[in-house]
């Protein structure tokens, strides 16, 4: 019996066009760890973002960053209570090249720095992100009732039994790392996660040359000041107060209009050089020697800051973002 005729569509649908090559994102050798960092990476962390109904989004967004090249997920114990971790788990065992692929960062709660704690914690987390392992884990902050003498060896032992790739510490200072590394034998703090960005840099700036002579990234949390980098709010609108409440010292009040002015003297350097603000923003953080961790909680967020990250200004337009940042009037 002869194949039926088939029926060509009145509308055939349009073909589609190929999507761009993704951007390349290189690595960073660490301290002990057998795997290196990736250059640029996207963190988790969200007001809000773990209610139910916002889960699909969330999923999503983390999905296509996977899909366009990004392996560096950034996570907590604290985010969302847990939720955080269950939902990347959940999608990089979906992931085609499956969870082993990503490099995967948690941290343990500033409330759990025990060493107990710290054991229960990790065991936890790696319940929630179905893993044996993570690449990193990091101090979330310190805690001044716990000290790091405690603290560091209880991490050391889990990196001597393969159960972290790497350790390392954020928010801490110049001062905290110093005393973090007198209590480390064998291991070495891999990284520092810190707030840093063009706008916000007066506490990192010391962090990262402390950082640097140690031989410790640098990791930068908020490199496009929740926003601010990416043009929002340089219109005259303020910022939601659920953003100025957890933008630290960038959406102050009293900082406020300094702050815009010196954002859109970047937004319009970047105009002028044709170039997307996050690419400056983004760059700049590299051109530091830190590695930017960026915050989306929907996929064209993630596809934007990535299309930015493809476009490689010149350090003579990075030099002069610099100087705008700082509010230099030359």
């Amino acid at each position: 019996m002869p194949a039926p005729r088939r029926r060509t569509p009145a509308n055939p649908a349009p073909r589609r066009r190929a999507a761009a090559p993704a951007p390349v994102v290189g690595e960073i050798p660490i301290a002990g760890s057998k795997r290196p960092h990736p250059e640029l990476g996207l963190g988790l962390w969200g007001q809000g973002r773990w209610k139910p109904e916002e889960e699909a989004r969330t999923k999503a967004a983390i999905g296509r960053a996977y899909e366009l090249g990004i392996r560096w997920f950034d996570t907590a114990e604290v985010y969302g209570s847990g939720r955080s971790e269950r939902i990347l788990g959940e999608v990089l065992h979906r992931a085609a090249g499956g969870p082993d692929a990503a490099f995967v960062v948690t941290k343990v709660s500033w409330e759990h720095l025990r060493p107990t704690q710290i054991r229960a914690s990790l065991v936890n987390s790696l319940e929630r992100l179905a893993r044996r392992s993570v690449d990193l884990y990091l101090v979330h902050a310190p805690d001044p009732r716990v000290p790091l003498a405690e603290t560091m060896p209880a991490l050391e032992a889990l990196w001597k039994e393969g159960r972290v790739g790497a350790i390392g510490v954020s928010n801490f200072s110049a001062e905290d790392l110093e005393t973090a590394e007198r209590h480390l034998g064998e291991a070495k703090i891999a990284v520092n996660q810190v707030r840093y960005n063009l706008l916000d840099r007066d506490e990192a700036d010391p962090v990262r040359d402390a950082c640097a002579r140690r031989g410790i990234l640098l990791e930068a949390y908020t490199p496009l000041a929740r926003g601010l980098l990416n043009g929002r709010y340089l219109d005259g609108r303020a910022a939601p107060a659920s953003v100025r409440r957890l933008a630290d010292r960038v959406l102050e009040p009293d900082r406020w209009k300094e702050v815009v002015a010196r954002a859109r003297a970047i937004r319009d350097l970047a105009q002028e050089a044709g170039v997307p603000v996050p690419s400056l923003a983004l760059h700049w953080l590299r051109h530091q020697g830190a590695a930017p961790v960026f915050g989306a909680s929907r996929p064209d967020q993630v596809e934007q800051n990535l299309a930015a990250w493809a476009v490689r200004p010149p350090d003579d337009l990075l030099a002069r973002a610099d100087a705008a940042g700082r509010g230099d009037r030359a």
